[in-house]
């Protein structure tokens, strides 16, 4: 693994390269950073993997713009200063809905994109008042805390039992998580908009990885999206919730593998 710190809007992000091939980038999601894609690092050969910390995530600064939209715009800079023209993006949770701004503004250099416990629609009323709540909470109290309070409910509640020091290495990655970025995450995924279109317009094959438990983006949000697209990759696990990357570690790095193999458009 690379790893190197590249300037762009102000700030110094951080990012991660492995392996050779057809690019892919792993875009992490809120309350995490480009660790959490650790356990698919060596289970993806034959691509090269470009793995960021958000702006304002991890090692990475955060940018003036913490929006979907300007996390997306920050992101393609990145990857044009790597060299790269054409790419698949993978987005877990926050993640997912920066890559949809990224398809947005630039289509033409996406060849696969995946929803990895993510969805294109927007916030509902309900979603928004949990997240305005969250932000007092942080504002209060930090981000750290926070974090710490309420990454356990992100996963299946079999796996509080028997992946317990999993769930303390996530918590553990982000005890120093900067507040003012989270509540700009917050802030930015209520604004976010609607991109169910974009499922529908467009022809490249798309990956839905849901899980039986998730609480963040429930089972039923993620199977009324999965049949818009022409051509659709869905998978449903059974025993995760919303962090299957570490829940079922092989499973997900399995039918990773199978549609960046098959799934995606050269």
């Amino acid at each position: 693994m690379h790893t190197k710190n590249i300037e762009r809007n102000s700030a110094s992000l951080y990012l991660r390269t492995i392996g050779e091939g057809p690019e892919v980038v792993l875009l992490h999601g809120f309350g995490e950073t480009g660790d959490i894609w650790q356990n698919q690092w060596p289970a993806l050969p034959g691509f090269r993997l470009l793995i960021p910390d958000l702006p304002g995530s991890g090692r990475s600064a955060a940018t003036p713009d913490l929006s979907m939209d300007g996390m997306a715009a920050t992101i393609w800079q990145m990857l044009a200063a790597e060299g790269v023209q054409r790419c698949t993006i993978i987005g877990h949770s926050m993640g997912g809905y920066i890559a949809l701004a990224m398809l947005e503004q630039q289509p033409q250099n996406i060849a696969g994109l995946g929803l990895f416990h993510s969805s294109a629609f927007a916030d509902t009323e309900a979603k928004k008042e949990t997240r305005t709540k969250g932000i007092a909470f942080m504002q209060q109290h930090g981000a750290p805390l926070f974090l710490q309070t309420a990454t356990p409910n992100l996963y299946a509640p079999a796996s509080l039992e028997t992946k317990k020091e999993l769930i303390t290495q996530h918590i553990d990655s982000v005890n120093a998580a900067d507040t003012p970025a989270h509540v700009a995450y917050y802030r930015a995924m209520m604004d976010r908009p609607d991109r169910t279109h974009l499922l529908r317009q467009t022809d490249l094959p798309w990956l839905f990885v849901l899980g039986k438990y998730d609480q963040a983006v429930p089972l039923d949000d993620g199977l009324k999206q999965a049949h818009l697209p022409r051509q659709s990759f869905v998978h449903l696990l059974q025993n995760s919730g919303h962090m299957g990357m570490v829940e079922e570690r092989e499973i997900c790095n399995k039918l990773l593998l199978q549609y960046l193999q098959t799934g995606t458009v050269t």
